[in-house]
């Protein structure tokens, strides 16, 4: 008799938990349709606003910026391709690298690039100034990055001292003591400094071309990179060579070349004269 009470005890409890089990699942049912419908409603919003939003984030050019790309879209484009993102066995992306980049390859010549070599040469430059100037302003908007500094004697208080003294610690490597160039790996050469003007020299130093290392403002101070190319210009530049001929400013390595042929030979033949003379 009880053990037929329990079991029917049990079978109302079952399905008293029935309704509540489906009432349960009917809520989960409907927050899930509530979450799919929310999430459609903000994909049809994101369709429908998302074109205004995203031509406000491409903000008109300057003056200077628009005359730069009419430029680039003739000189430049096929190389760098549209919006200066390049373009694969071409040439790199632009974006980003700053008008300092732009200055020193443009003004220099070594861009446009006549052909594709292991290192661009330097040659008469094919834009004006005022067009190099347009050009790197047209980068410069599109992905910002480094600027060289107003003016054109960017050396006027550099100090030739500690200019030599960094130019010998980083540049001499590469740039010969004498600042004539050297060559390096690969049919790659470190170019001479002679023809460099201020400019040029302070955006290689941002910007880092070809083999060369970028001398951020974390590397070097702006006060010093003024020191380096004070020295650059005020010694190197000038025919100061108190100890004669310079032997192509070459730097010790060829002195101690020459004064080891010219002293070993000097030697040899003084011992056979004093030999033939004994």
């Amino acid at each position: 008799m009880t053990s037929d009470n329990d079991r029917r005890r049990g079978l109302l409890a079952r399905l008293r938990e029935r309704p509540a089990a489906r009432s349960r699942g009917r809520r989960r049912l409907g927050a899930a349709v509530r979450l799919i419908a929310a999430l459609m409603l903000a994909g049809g919003a994101y369709t429908v606003f998302a074109p205004g939003a995203q031509a406000q984030d491409n903000p008109q050019l300057t003056g200077a910026a628009a005359e730069g790309k009419a430029l680039f879209d003739v000189s430049c484009v096929t190389c760098h391709g549209r919006n200066a993102q390049g373009v694969e066995g071409r040439g790199p992306s632009l974006v980003g690298v700053g008008a300092a980049s732009v200055e020193f390859q443009v003004s220099s010549g070594r861009m446009p690039l006549a052909r594709q070599e292991a290192q661009a040469h330097r040659k008469p430059p094919v834009f004006t100034d005022e067009q190099t100037r347009q050009l790197g302003q047209y980068i410069q908007e599109l992905g910002g990055g480094p600027v060289v500094p107003a003016g054109d004697d960017l050396h006027e208080d550099g100090n030739v001292a500690s200019g030599g003294e960094l130019f010998r610690i980083n540049c001499s490597q590469c740039h010969a003591f004498g600042g004539g160039g050297g060559a390096l790996s690969s049919g790659k050469f470190a170019p001479s400094l002679h023809p460099a003007t201020d400019r040029q020299i302070y955006a290689a130093m941002l910007s880092g071309p070809q083999n060369m290392p970028v001398f951020g403002d974390n590397q070097l101070r702006p006060e010093q990179k003024a020191d380096i190319i004070a020295y650059i210009q005020e010694t190197l530049k000038h025919d100061q060579d108190p100890g004669g001929f310079n032997l192509g400013r070459y730097g010790p390595s060829t002195e101690g070349l020459a004064i080891f042929l010219v002293g070993i030979v000097a030697l040899v033949f003084a011992s056979l004269w004093i030999a033939g003379k004994s």
